[in-house]
C-alpha cells in the first residue's frame, strides 16, 4: 500500500467517516444517508478509498428496488501514522480474511 496515496485519501473530507462506518458492508446510498454526505461526493470518496486499498467492493446485493447495488467494506483494521523528524511513516494493518469470513457468517445467520 502506498503511503502517499493512503495519506491523501485519509486527508479528504468524509473519508475517515466512511472508513469507520465500513466495518459492515454498506452501499454508497447507505453511507450517504448514515453520514449525511451528498451522494455524488460519497461515490467519489468510495472511489478514492478503493483506489488507495482502504475500502473494497464486498458484494453486489439486490436493493429494495430490485436493482443490483455495490456494497463496500473496509479492507483495513488500523492505520498508524508516525512522524519521525522530517519523515512520515504509515503502517496499515489489513483486515484478516478470517475476520471477513466470520462477519459474513454472522450476517447470514442474522438474515435467516
Amino acid at each position: 500500500m502506498e503511503s502517499d496515496r493512503t495519506l491523501s485519501a485519509l486527508g479528504n473530507d468524509y473519508n475517515p467517516d466512511i472508513l469507520r462506518a465500513a466495518d459492515e458492508p454498506h452501499s454508497a446510498q447507505e453511507f450517504s444517508e448514515m453520514l449525511d454526505i451528498p451522494i455524488a461526493t460519497c461515490y467519489r470518496r468510495i472511489e478514492e478509498l478503493t483506489a488507495a486499498g482502504l475500502l473494497e467492493l464486498h458484494d453486489r446485493v439486490l436493493s429494495d428496488e430490485h436493482r443490483r447495488t455495490n456494497v463496500y467494506r473496509r479492507e483495513v483494521d488500523e492505520v498508524l501514522i508516525r512522524f519521525d523528524g522530517q519523515e512520515c511513516n504509515v503502517q496499515v494493518t489489513e483486515r484478516p480474511e478470517v475476520k471477513n469470513k466470520l462477519d459474513d457468517v454472522w450476517r447470514q445467520i442474522a438474515r435467516d
